[in-house]
């Protein structure tokens, strides 16, 4: 065939096979979303760089897969031909060899990553509206009565339990609600039994469980329907699904968790012999209080006791207490009447003393007494007169001029009877007279001298 012919000035694009390779790479990866594919492995490779290749493949087709180190070691299981599973890949082309092919970034198990997957968004919605919250959950009975269980009742499981509750509870009533455990129809059965244990009002606990086994055994447990009809129970219940690392969601909805079946019984039961230690120590400290008690009221009894006396004892002493109060008002009116007779005589002494005869001697003799003072002071005061004249006159004396004459002075006079002092009041020739102690004379100035 001839190559057709091109326009005249039309230049050919052309490209090599890296190039459209690298382009269809582009083209694949930036056109289609991340997405899930499930399907068989075969034909599976780990070379030493710890990279895997595979093929998936259905019942019509087949795609190469690869998935890379730093992904597949978050891989739970070990990869084999035959296996079927669940990947998450994005779409790419292998440009050296221009083959299609699926990049994987999560692989799991098929039929378990479909369950994983419901049963994280059952959980999602059940914890949304509450059925997970501490708040709602209920404490259980310390000693519960009856017990039911709702379990196979075939298998170890129903007999471990019965033979724990026996052992540790004896006096406990079971109550056995058989069920289907796995396969189709036993979610809606174990529901269905659940709302009749709860109508049935028998039991005080409720127990539901039951052995171990994989993620589809188990499966029920993990259904809607019987995680609210265990919500909705109006008794206490426990969850007891598998072994201790499984986990259901009737654990989550249930009052309390237990790790197996054989441990729900353990919590459910009393044990004896704890019930009776704890008994026996009770019995003893209230044996000891009761002591304590009586002890104190013994102490109380006897105190009231010594202070309780006889009637007669309390006759006597009211008797004795009743003669010296008779003794004291005797003696009392003794002493009154001896005051009164005493304040009678001081006031009979005193009104004999008020006389008018002793008055009028008194009176004399305070006149007499008058007299002898007043003749006294007379006296005394004529004394001291004649004394004070005496000394005056003395006084007198020694200041009179009159005294020194009798010494030989005189006293020179103007003839009007002046006394001279100064000489030079005189002049010649004037008369003066002279006083003398007795008598005087008229002398004549012949002469002075200043």
């Amino acid at each position: 065939m001839q190559p057709a012919s091109l326009p005249p000035g039309t230049k050919r694009s052309v490209l090599s096979v890296s190039e459209l390779n690298w382009e269809v790479k582009h083209l694949l990866e930036n056109s289609v979303p991340l997405l899930w594919v499930n399907g068989e492995i075969s034909n599976f490779a780990k070379p030493s760089s710890g990279h895997w290749y595979f093929s998936l493949k259905d019942a019509r087709a087949q795609v190469r897969c690869a998935m890379f180190r730093n992904r597949n070691r978050s891989v739970a299981f070990q990869p084999q031909n035959g296996r079927e599973v669940l990947i998450r890949a994005r779409v790419s082309l292998y440009e050296g060899r221009g083959e299609f092919q699926l990049v994987v970034e999560h692989m799991e198990e098929a039929g378990f990553g479909i369950l994983m997957r419901q049963l994280e968004q059952l959980k999602v919605k059940l914890r949304a509206e509450g059925l997970f919250d501490s708040a709602r959950k209920r404490p259980l009975p310390y000693l519960p009565l009856n017990i039911g269980i709702i379990t196979s009742p075939i298998g170890a499981v129903i007999h471990d339990m019965i033979h724990v509750l026996h052992r540790r509870h004896p006096a406990a009533e079971i109550g056995l609600w058989p069920v289907a455990v796995q396969g189709q129809g036993a979610a809606q059965q174990i529901a269905e039994t659940i709302e009749k244990a709860g109508r049935s009002q028998r039991h005080d606990l409720l127990i539901v469980g039951r052995g171990g086994g994989s993620l589809e055994d188990l499966w029920p447990f993990n259904e809607e329907i019987v995680a609210r009809a265990l919500a909705a129970c109006p008794i206490p219940t426990i969850s007891a699904v598998g072994h201790e690392t499984d986990n259901s969601v009737t654990d989550l909805v249930a009052d309390l968790r237990a790790p197996t079946p054989s441990a729900a019984a353990e919590i459910a039961s009393a044990n004896s012999r704890e019930l009776f230690q704890r008994l026996e120590s009770d019995r003893r400290r209230l044996f000891r209080a009761l002591q304590h008690q009586l002890h104190q009221l013994h102490q109380r009894v006897m105190l009231k006791r010594n202070r309780l006396r006889h009637p007669k004892e309390q006759l006597l002493n009211r008797a004795q207490r009743l003669d010296h109060l008779e003794i004291r008002l005797i003696a009392v009116g003794q002493q009154q009447v001896q005051q009164r007779q005493t304040r009678l005589s001081t006031a009979r002494r005193a009104l004999a003393h008020c006389h008018p005869k002793h008055h009028i001697h008194d009176k004399h003799r305070q006149v007499e007494q008058a007299q002898r003072s007043l003749q006294r002071a007379a006296k005394q005061q004529l004394q001291h007169s004649r004394d004070t004249f005496l000394h005056i006159a003395q006084l007198l004396n020694n200041v009179n001029p009159l005294a020194v004459l009798q010494r030989g002075y005189a006293i020179v006079m103007d003839l009007e009877g002046g006394a001279l002092k100064d000489s030079c009041a005189l002049v010649p020739k004037q008369k003066v007279k002279v006083r003398l102690a007795r008598g005087h004379f008229t002398a004549q100035v012949e002469s002075t001298e200043g």
